[in-house]
């Protein structure tokens, strides 16, 4: 057989272990795995680099359309998103609108990305205060997850998205335990949080320690229990997104001992940056739920390194320069992630902390496939997706503004030393970024759906 591209003598990372091997790619298929492939139209020699699967990102946010078009579109989203080792996501509801909340604005969105993905894309579908009995159209057309916010979100603009209450979060949860689906959550008491957040701004507090003080620790905690709660009544699948402390995957854990089916992700930035990191960054560093101080990072890379986090995300939600401008409280609270959420993970878990190369691999891709029902996706195997990224181990370099690919250039990383690099990016066979090289193979991304 000729094979399109042969990937020779890398470390390869399968489900079993991480072997020196090589990899053939048909028809933007993996055709076989083994030692002294031949006969390939292309070859890469990967000799010194890690081969893995593609990092599936299950938290990014582009704005394709409406009002914040401006932020990050499908064009730069998704390129950054395939320079940073990402080769399919799952993108959010929210920011874009209209927000995705029923089939027509499903459609809208996937229209308006046409010709645009560098990168594979799978959608959310959003649960909001009046769209339960719009959910089952969005199901229909194979979105695989739907989101919703127990905390506050939305500028009240009527195609904006908006979060819910308890009693449409409990008939919403139901609703999505009939289609077979999954509801992910984003947990944060609202009530306190707002009332804290007034109260800090109203008597002139700006600090990053301020604004973190004012979404303690608990009212993410009880959120998550309340989330977990109504969602095992009314019998559905929950994924927690974004947790940021180990007291919620605390939480996590005990329901799943007990028998709920959920899972939780944590994002790259709660694990590389601190309070102390937030009050030197600046605005950059805002988000919900916010960076923690260094003694929750560590207790939190604990519940990582013992599985407890079922997978890492980045959790990318940009916006324009303005909007981080003002105090703390002012500005918007979204961090541009994807593209170095990967290299920063890797040098960070692997390199710093020796995370074995197969955990590194499930966080990053295995277990998004497997929660999310991606088939094809997330493994080096026979059979799947050729979504592959070669990393370049120990090659530390400093992050600039103008290696980003995003829209606006804004980054928590900006300025980091990163220890390792994307050496390569391929999705479905096709290789979309080179180290030096940049973008070189655009748009061979597709919107995909689950059955």
């Amino acid at each position: 057989m000729t094979y399109d591209l042969i990937i020779k003598n890398g470390k390869v990372i399968l489900e079993t272990g991480a072997v020196e091997t090589d990899v053939a790619i048909k028809d933007g298929k993996i055709a076989a795995i083994g030692f002294n492939l031949e006969n390939g139209k292309q070859t890469i020699d990967a000799k010194g680099l890690i081969v893995s699967p593609g990092m599936i990102d299950a938290h990014m946010h582009l704005t394709e359309m409406g009002p914040r078009s401006d932020w990050e579109g499908y064009e730069t989203g998704t390129r950054a998103a395939a320079k940073g080792g990402i080769t399919s996501c799952i993108e959010m509801p929210l920011n874009q609108m209209p927000a995705t909340v029923d089939g027509k604005t499903l459609k809208m969105k996937l229209d308006a990305g046409q010709g645009k993905l560098s990168i594979d894309v799978y959608s959310f579908g959003g649960l909001v205060q009046n769209n339960v009995s719009k959910l089952h159209e969005m199901a229909e057309m194979g979105v695989p997850v739907f989101k919703c916010f127990i905390a506050t979100c939305g500028s009240g603009h009527p195609e904006d998205f908006s979060d819910v209450d308890d009693f449409v979060y409990y008939e919403g949860a139901k609703e999505i335990a009939r289609l077979n689906k999954i509801l992910a959550v984003h947990a944060e008491n609202a009530i306190i949080c707002d009332e804290l957040g007034r109260i800090a701004k109203e008597s002139g507090q700006t600090s990053a320690k301020s604004y973190v003080d004012s979404r303690p620790v608990f009212t993410e905690v009880e959120a998550v229990r309340r989330a977990l709660y109504l969602a095992d009544v009314a019998g559905c699948q929950l994924h927690v997104c974004h947790v940021s402390c180990p007291e919620a995957v605390e939480e996590v854990t005990r329901a799943r001992q007990a028998g709920q089916n959920v899972t939780c992700e944590t994002c790259g930035h709660y694990l590389a940056v601190d309070l102390d990191d937030f009050e030197k960054i600046g605005n950059a560093a805002k988000c919900s739920p916010p960076i923690r101080d260094k003694d929750n990072q560590v207790r939190l890379w604990e519940k990582v390194m013992k599985g407890e986090v079922d997978l890492v995300a980045s959790d990318h939600s940009p916006c324009t320069p303005n909007l981080k401008e003002g105090t703390v409280f002012e500005a918007w609270g979204g961090i541009s992630a994807c593209q170095n959420t990967l290299d920063v993970f890797f040098d960070e878990a692997v390199q710093k902390r020796n995370m074995p190369l197969t955990q590194f691999a499930r966080l990053i891709a295995g277990n998004p496939a497997k929660i999310f029902h991606l088939e094809g996706k997330g493994t080096i195997e026979v059979g799947n997706d050729a979504d592959i990224v070669l990393i370049k181990p120990n090659s530390p370099y400093v992050l600039k503004a103008e290696d980003l690919e995003y829209r606006n250039k804004m980054s928590v990383y900006v300025g980091r030393k990163i220890g390792a690099q994307v050496a390569a990016t391929i999705v479905r066979g096709n290789v979309v970024y080179e180290l030096g090289k940049g973008i070189v193979n655009p748009h061979k991304g597709k919107f995909l759906k689950t059955r």
